[in-house]
């Protein structure tokens, strides 16, 4: 297990590094930042001292050598905007969207296996083909459609819901449902795969004959074993979710690392957008170790291999 982890960290360490790397340069080409931070009618003089404050005369080589240097002593730079830390802004906003990613995959989650287990009872009845058109459904509308879609109907005509912005209840129903329905679609049918295998299995057989309880038979016996296939795809839908918050994040207002992310990259404030990507990264890298070390904890032969 020591091994397993040590090679995984190398690997994240790397795979951290060339992202680092990429949008250090990309994010360059965006702009000059001069061209937003000062008026239009700023003198040259200006212009000039602005960049040599933040680095922007120097070869782009030097400005990564020396923003190498103030990572690897914990300095990802200063907001050019905010004029403060900007691992300080983005470990303010970074809450707000775990929160709200954790909350929305708990509840596709649940959902999911309740449904799809509901399905896999009775394959090819009512239950099971609305289940499924509605999860194939949810799975393939974009949500940036469903997100101004769910604003025009239920803010601006209906007027029941906030449009944008946290508080109580009603600001975190229309960010949850436009999230959760892709996880929600693709768990559904993964959970119904899964389900109707075990159903169909020996074991499941033994234990009818022997007079289980058919809800005991599905929810323990058969859920069970099914639970590592939904595992598996539900890690990967939650490390998704992080990313997919962008979006939602940006169309209700949300305020998260996801469009903290995305006003910065607007507003050309690369050390934080270099300082969101590192933090979303790292934490991807970690929840994707997490996992796997579930699903050996889940299945016995992997920790054998």
């Amino acid at each position: 297990m020591g091994r397993y982890l040590a090679r995984r960290s190398v690997h994240s360490a790397i795979a951290l590094i060339g992202l680092v790397v990429a949008v250090f340069f990309l994010a360059r080409l965006t702009g000059d930042p001069t061209n937003l931070f000062l008026p239009i009618d700023a003198s040259l003089e200006i212009r000039k001292e602005f960049a040599h404050k933040h680095g922007f005369d120097r070869p782009a080589i030097e400005q990564f050598w020396s923003f190498l240097k103030d990572v690897s002593q914990g300095d990802l730079g200063y907001s050019m905007r905010k004029q403060r830390p900007a691992m300080e802004l983005v470990l303010e906003a970074y809450p707000t969207t775990l929160k709200l990613a954790g909350l929305t995959m708990v509840i596709a989650v649940v959902l999911a296996v309740i449904v799809g287990a509901l399905a896999a009872y009775r394959p090819g009845g009512v239950f099971d083909r609305i289940s499924s058109i509605g999860s194939l459904a949810g799975a393939s509308a974009p949500d940036f459609w469903i997100a101004i879609t769910g604003i025009l109907i239920f803010s601006v005509h209906f007027r029941w819901l906030p449009t944008s912005g946290v508080g109580d209840l009603p600001y975190w129903i229309m960010p949850i449902t436009v999230l959760a329905l892709r996880p929600f679609g693709l768990l559904v049918q993964v959970v119904r795969a899964a389900m109707l295998s075990a159903l169909s299995s020996a074991y499941v057989k033994t234990a009818r004959a022997k007079g289980v309880r058919e809800h005991s038979v599905i929810f323990v016996h058969a859920l069970r074993n099914a639970c590592l296939s939904v595992v598996t795809v539900a890690g990967d839908l939650a490390v998704g979710l992080i990313n997919g918050a962008v979006i939602v994040e940006t169309v209700f207002g949300w305020p998260g690392v996801g469009k903290l992310m995305i006003d910065s990259v607007i507003q050309r404030d690369f050390p934080i957008v270099q300082a969101a990507i590192m933090v979303t990264a790292t934490a991807i890298f970690l929840l994707n170790i997490v996992i796997d070390l579930v699903y050996v904890a889940l299945d016995p032969r992997i920790r054998h291999q």
